[in-house]
């Protein structure tokens, strides 16, 4: 048997996503040979008890895998918290991990596909995250997978050897950029990556991944890609701490294993002209962008009623 890497989830309050989450983790091939480590994070108040609670007693008696730990969290340490502890733990530990949350359906090829990433590349060191969800792009002659900037944080895997470089301090990561930088870094400013940078050290989002990605960015890492997605997020239903209601990133996931991966380690050039389209028009016309926001109006003003 292989040795496969631990799986990592990170659970709090959303029964319902939670056991669709599980579910279709517990459909990919390498599941019951996979050993999976649940953290649950605390109450952030009292009317959070019962959630977390009916959340932790999914993990009690949950089959399919290898093993399963319940790493159940007394305080409330938030997500970004969670995630950096939960991280450096296990691959202190094993050295490499795979990390989904409570709201990302994979495919059943999703653990097969890092799995095979983190064995292949395991001694690449520009090789820095393994991201398993990809934008739907309207180029469909891109590779299988293929190396690109930008870490993507629904489903993603890395090595300890990579994840040492991760660096907490915004202070510590901004000072390092210069206009250049800021305009690579932001996909020619075609997405909000900086803008997110800024809202950290404003104390508007508390995000791990953008220092996740700043740490792979600066160190000139790559990440690896799948140019079909294998996960699908279910949390942009207004339910997630860092979404919104919107559908912009809905993708179907793919429903077949990966069986290409680079073979040279660098950039590819077709996969970022694809990205950058996407980013670019992604919102849609000035009608879209305004059907949209009315959308969204109209579902918050239904749940305060």
């Amino acid at each position: 048997m292989q040795n496969l890497a631990p799986i990592a989830l990170f659970v709090y309050n959303r029964p319902d996503h939670t056991r669709r989450t599980l579910a279709s983790l517990q459909q990919n091939l390498l599941a019951a040979d996979s050993a999976l480590f649940v953290f649950s994070d605390g109450p952030k108040t009292a009317a959070d008890v019962a959630k977390v609670d009916e959340v932790r007693a999914l993990i009690d008696g949950l089959t399919g895998f290898k093993s399963v730990k319940l790493i159940a969290r007394k305080e409330n340490m938030g997500l970004a918290n969670s995630i950096i502890m939960g991280v450096s733990q296990l691959v202190s530990e094993f050295g490499k991990i795979i990390v989904f949350e409570d709201d990302l359906i994979s495919s059943p090829y999703t653990l097969q596909y890092f799995n095979e990433g983190l064995t292949r590349y395991q001694n690449d060191d520009a090789v820095m995250h393994i991201g398993a969800y990809m934008y739907e792009l309207d180029d469909k002659s891109l590779p299988d997978t293929f190396f690109y900037r930008i870490a993507t944080s629904w489903g993603w895997a890395t090595w300890a050897r990579a994840w040492r470089d991760f660096e907490p301090d915004i202070d510590k990561l901004m000072a390092q950029f210069d206009l250049e930088k800021k305009y690579d870094f932001s996909i020619e400013y075609t997405m909000n990556f900086w803008k997110q940078m800024e809202e950290f050290k404003a104390g508007r989002n508390n995000s791990w991944a953008i220092r996740w990605y700043a740490s792979i960015f600066l160190k000139g890492g790559l990440t690896l890609n799948p140019a079909r997605s294998l996960v699908h997020n279910i949390g942009h239903d207004g339910t997630g701490v860092h979404s919104n209601i919107e559908n912009m990133y809905g993708v179907s996931v793919a429903q077949q294993p990966v069986i290409q991966f680079p073979e040279e380690i660098k950039e590819n050039a077709q996969a970022h002209q694809a990205i950058k389209r996407f980013l670019k028009n992604r919102k849609g016309t000035l009608m879209q962008r305004g059907m949209r926001l009315f959308k969204q109006w109209k579902i918050k003003r239904g749940a305060k009623n």
